[in-house]
């Protein structure tokens, strides 16, 4: 049964009126149902009935799962073990938190649940993918000599401390950088045609962009094996896969850099027409530099979509255990193309150089992502230390400029009085 706390009623008077209550003594029964200081509610944030529910709903159903797995049903293997035991956390979680919160509160604490949960697989997954790597290729990267040599006189049975992987490092920067050096300039210009051009022409470009998003790696490969290759006489070469890998990546740069454009305000737009600015200098003067940071993800996203591409590098550069740091003579190999040449040998050895090879290339588009990142991560609007500095330069003299105005007359004032 529950109580409530109720405010005395006043006695009332002879004629009706209340009578003025009695003053409370110091330790009188009055001064103990006063209420006392407000208690502060924290919203969001982890409680200890979370984890407790959590942590139980975890365990409880680790049982419920392994009963059924090794005593009830006849089934095995671990992907359909941890699929099961998720299931029945997530039914567990549901259960428990119905004997204590109302179901909005349950729906909404589930979610966030799924929510966490999918994040720190992904997490996970990452982190095995990468320790995975790291722990069958620290064997030949812990060797400098992998980052300064090269297999041309290194054979299947050399030890580890001979030979690298330098000609597939400088081949897979050099071909990535002609790559982005076609594909960013002609993806933004088909970005900005589509987006603030348009016309007639804009709806066929768009179904062809999105049609080669969607294309196979191989049949880009076969496009420039067979155009440039076969029919121009090129030989294979760093620059026909790096116009491979241009194919590939162009699709993917427009659409991100559409998307991001899309999402400037049209406020933006109208206010430099209003100033009489043309739609090329609106465009390059107001809606490029506020799309800067998505596109800059959109140039990361092409890059890292081209940089670990094989089979057209495979179709098209060739492969060659000799330095080659010109694009434009002779074969060149590249790091994805390395690391399939050397993983499927039967030799440890060159098994850990593929494997340390795949490190290498996690690290390189970590190195690409970061450095733009820096260089075009800014916020809308954000200035440069150099934009900063000549702003603080020009106001300084204009500082200087009023002070000298100022005192001039006051100087030509004292001179005439004297």
């Amino acid at each position: 049964m529950t109580t409530l706390d109720l405010p005395p009623v006043a006695a009332s008077g002879p004629a009706g009126e209340p009578s003025p209550p009695a003053s409370p003594g110091p330790a009188g029964p009055a001064a103990a149902g006063t209420p006392g200081p407000e208690k502060k509610l924290r919203i969001g944030g982890v409680t200890r009935d979370d984890v407790l529910t959590v942590a139980g709903a975890a365990v409880g159903s680790l049982a419920l799962d392994w009963v059924l797995y090794e005593r009830v049903l006849p089934f095995s293997g671990a992907f359909g073990f941890l699929l099961c035991w998720y299931l029945l956390f997530l039914a567990g979680y549901y259960l428990l938190g119905r004997l204590q919160w109302n179901p909005m509160m349950v729906r909404d604490r589930l979610v966030a649940v799924v929510a966490w949960s999918s994040g720190l697989l992904v997490v996970a997954l990452t982190a095995d993918q990468i320790g995975y790597v790291a722990s069958r290729g620290w064997e030949a990267a812990q060797h400098l000599n992998f980052f300064t040599e090269s297999m041309e006189r290194t054979g299947p049975l050399d030890p580890l401390t001979s030979g690298g992987a330098l000609n597939a490092i400088v081949g897979s920067l050099e071909q990535l950088g002609l790559a982005s050096l076609f594909a960013v300039p002609l993806g933004i210009a088909a970005a900005v045609f589509m987006s603030e051009v348009g016309g007639r022409a804009a709806r066929p470009v768009r179904t062809l962009v999105e049609a080669m998003t969607a294309l196979p790696s191989i049949v880009a490969g076969l496009f420039v094996y067979g155009i440039v290759i076969l029919t121009f006489g090129f030989e294979k070469s760093g620059f026909a896969a790096s116009l491979a890998l241009t194919v590939m990546m162009m699709p993917i740069v427009t659409r991100a850099a559409e998307v991001v454009i899309r999402l400037v305000p049209g406020t933006l737009r109208e206010a430099s027409y209003a100033l009489g600015g043309s739609q090329w200098r609106t465009v390059w003067n107001v809606v490029l530099p506020t799309a800067r940071p998505g596109l800059v993800t959109a140039v990361v996203l092409g890059m890292a979509r081209g940089v670990g591409e094989t089979s057209p590098v495979l179709l098209t550069s060739g492969f060659t255990p000799r330095f080659n740091a010109s694009p434009f003579d002779a074969q060149q190999v590249s790091l994805p193309l390395y690391i399939w040449n050397y993983v499927k040998q039967p030799y440890d050895g060159m098994i850990a150089r593929g494997f340390a090879a795949g490190l290498t290339l996690m690290a390189v588009v970590l190195i690409l992502f970061v450095t733009a990142r820096m260089l075009g991560g800014r916020r809308p609007g954000q200035l440069t230390r150099a934009q900063k500095r000549r702003i603080n330069r020009e106001a300084r003299r204009q500082e200087a400029a009023a002070l000298g105005g100022i005192a001039r007359p006051y100087a030509l004032h004292s001179q005439a009085k004297h």
